[in-house]
């Protein structure tokens, strides 16, 4: 061996060690350059840190920002609250409690100027921002009383469902998880969900405790007179997704029908289909009716529908098969934007007969791009209008063809509004006005129908704007919903009929012209309104069912649960389409979801019982809302397509974020956030 490979141990330690020393000197600049470089230039401290309060009972949070010394410094910070109804924020940091639960304060740092901490939500990620826990005690319990019975009578050999109801010491409802008991037990029983089994005639004693207090109610079984139950269906070969109808007749030992004695529906499955076991799907009772059940099937398979009361039980069996509507979208053409992210589209055809979109831009410098689609293989951007604002949120264009408008979020002189523009030779749109009083908190959706603009002002509420002559907007009404600090997101006018989107507030649909309720826009009537409980409501689309008649509402949800990605990498929101059945306007009910998994919605068209979704991270969705519906369409197979716009060339690269979808003359337009308009069709 080379007497030059066998140096000693103690000389390749010190090399190493010379080694190590000349490398730590040749990078620590540069590493201390990083760290101070990733050291914070101001921090947002706010005290307390977290608070514990009652109802009625308020605190103040103080909020102060400091440079990297530790000394304050100026700058405006916001606070508020994501739970308004329960937990209430002032702009001064005063914490007001009203229902009891666990909240968050959300405290920020304020946008001062244009392109100072933050220009727009791109920097959202910029902005200092601390969060404060705020828990709301639950007052102490002072009564416990058993709800009224549901039955006018008890009877063997059924269920009986009970409710404890609870007053706390401020002489408000207390929601209570009681402790409950029977005796005897030969006569009744009960679970811990308060449900009652009734095993004999006879009286028996029904008891619920919490918190140390007892409510008791005496109940008397007497014997069930009914000895047959006879099950019929509408449709014994439903597709799955089809609503199945049941009825159910009782009859005692001398064949006369029973109408007051309780009756159970309930079904066995077995399904062939070779996903899995799973959700197999839903029966329920048709309120205000006492035989009268609905259900439908989510896979394939053989059902057993079962009425059982005392000791009879009718039976009556169902094939459903596979609802079979598969199509796939084909991609068309594509219009790309990758400079920044676009916002929302609009399709016309113009007044030449050609094909026309409007595209919006988001957290830019006000631009709204206008192209020639009238070949949707060739899609051509043939104009751009500048206007004073970072986002450009939102774009509609007249019926007529003649007039655009843009809405406007981030203005340099904080004015925003909406700006009207002359799109008859859409290859030189020229701008006509603006209108932007009292709308200075930004205008972040547009509805056009006839000579009214309805513009969002600041979150709050919606204005209606006369453009009848476009160079001179009026504003002559105005609609919010009547609470403090409301909050809409979105608003879409259909037959004189307002359908907006109020968030924890819901849909509600106000006559501004259809002359339901004697509205109009100047008069905007409230109808109608329906609130689902996540209170993520964000977009509402209106539809009226060709098969049934039924009159729906599409509601879709909006939600960042993971944060907002500007930038770099995806987002992954979350949200579903929630279905209204507002056929009585005076006892609206959802009936149905559309929930894709791990993904969330922004919004939606609906055209020939056909739902295209925009489903942010998913794509492109296009979905059968035919005939009745019931339970989650997703699982029941009525999505017909779905297209990913992962173009590697986006502003995020291969992050589809699927905005606005819209129909025209046998295509799908749709918008991306980070790709810009795209033009598929379907096939069927």
């Amino acid at each position: 061996m080379h007497r030059l490979l066998r140096r000693p141990a103690a000389l390749h330690l010190r090399a190493a060690s010379l080694i190590a020393l000349l490398l730590a000197g040749a990078f620590a600049p540069a590493a201390a350059a990083q760290e101070e470089e990733a050291a914070p230039t101001r921090t947002l401290v706010v005290e307390p840190a977290e608070l514990v309060l009652e109802i009625g009972q308020s605190a103040e949070l103080s909020a102060t920002l400091r440079d990297a010394a530790g000394d304050p410094v100026e700058g405006p910070v916001m606070f508020f609250s994501r739970s308004r109804k329960s937990l209430t924020v002032d702009r001064e940091g005063k914490v007001s409690a009203i229902k009891p639960g666990t909240f968050e304060i959300v405290v920020r740092e304020r946008r001062r100027r244009s392109g100072e901490n933050q220009a727009s939500r791109v920097g959202l990620g910029e902005r200092l921002s601390v969060t404060v826990p705020v828990t709301v005690k639950l007052p102490d319990l002072a009564l416990l009383e058993i709800g009224a019975n549901p039955s006018t009578a008890v009877w063997t050999g059924t269920t009986i469902q009970l409710a404890a109801e609870g007053t706390d010491v401020n002489g408000a409802d207390r929601a209570v998880t009681p402790t409950w008991s029977t005796r005897p037990a030969a006569v009744a029983t009960i679970d811990n969900l308060g449900e009652v089994t009734v095993h004999a005639a006879g009286s028996f004693e029904v008891t619920a405790e919490a918190e140390g207090k007892l409510a008791t109610m005496t109940l008397t079984a007497a014997a069930n007179p009914i000895t047959r139950l006879v099950v019929e269906a509408d449709n014994t070969a439903p597709k799955t997704g089809d609503v199945v109808h049941l009825r159910v007749d009782a009859f005692n030992a001398a064949g006369e029908i029973i109408t007051d004695v309780p009756v159970e529906v309930t079904f066995r499955a077995r399904t062939d289909d070779d996903l899995g076991p799973g959700a197999s799907g839903q029966i329920e009772a048709v309120e205000g009716t006492a035989r009268a059940w609905r259900f439908v099937a989510e896979q394939p398979g053989r059902y057993t529908f079962v009425a059982s009361s005392g000791n009879a039980a009718g039976r009556l069996g169902a094939v459903a098969t596979a609802r079979d509507v598969a199509g796939k979208f084909t991609l068309v053409g594509h219009g790309r934007v990758d400079d920044t992210h676009t916002s929302d589209l609009w399709v016309w055809e113009g007044l030449d007969g050609r094909d026309y979109a409007v595209t919006g831009t988001w957290g830019a410098n006000g631009d709204a791009h206008f192209w020639d689609v009238t070949d949707p293989a060739n899609i051509e951007r043939i104009s751009t209008v500048t206007i004073d604002a970072r986002t450009v949120n939102d774009v509609k264009v007249s019926a007529d063809g003649r007039i655009c408008v843009l809405s406007r979020e981030g203005a340099s002189d904080r004015k925003n509004g909406i700006v009207l523009v002359d799109v008859m030779d859409p290859r030189n749109p020229k701008i006509l006005s603006g209108f932007d009083d009292s709308l200075t908190g930004g205008v972040h959706n547009v509805f056009i129908d006839g000579d009214k603009v309805y513009a969002l002002s600041a979150s709050a509420r919606y204005d209606s704007i006369d453009i009848s002559d476009p160079g001179s907007p009026q504003r002559v009404g105005t609609y919010k919903v009547e609470r403090p600090n409301p909050s809409i997101h979105d608003v879409w006018v259909e037959d004189g009929l307002a359908y907006s989107s109020n968030w924890s507030d819901g849909v509600h649909i106000v006559d501004v012209g259809n002359g339901m309720a004697g509205g109009s826009p100047d008069n905007p009537v409230k109808i109608s309104s329906y609130a689902y409980p996540s209170g993520w409501n964000h977009a509402a689309f209106p539809f009226r069912q060709q098969e049934t008649g039924k009159f729906y509402v599409a509601a879709g949800d909006e939600a960042f649960p993971y944060g907002l990605n500007t930038e770099g990498k995806p987002t992954y929101p979350r949200g579903w389409i929630h279905f209204i059945d507002f056929s009585d306007l005076e006892s609206p009910r959802e009936c149905a979801r559309y929930q894709v998994p791990e993904a969330g919605t922004h919004n939606l068209w609906i055209e020939d019982d056909v739902m295209y979704v925009a489903y942010y991270n998913a794509g492109l969705r296009a979905v059968d809302v035919s005939g009745e519906l019931m339970g989650d369409v997703y699982q029941q197979g009525r999505e017909i397509a779905w297209f990913l716009p992962d173009d590697p060339e986006g502003h995020i690269p291969n992050a589809p974020m699927a905005w606005g979808p819209q129909p025209h003359k046998g295509h799908i337009f749709f918008s991306d956030w980070n790709s810009g308009l795209w033009a598929v069709k379907l096939e069927r």
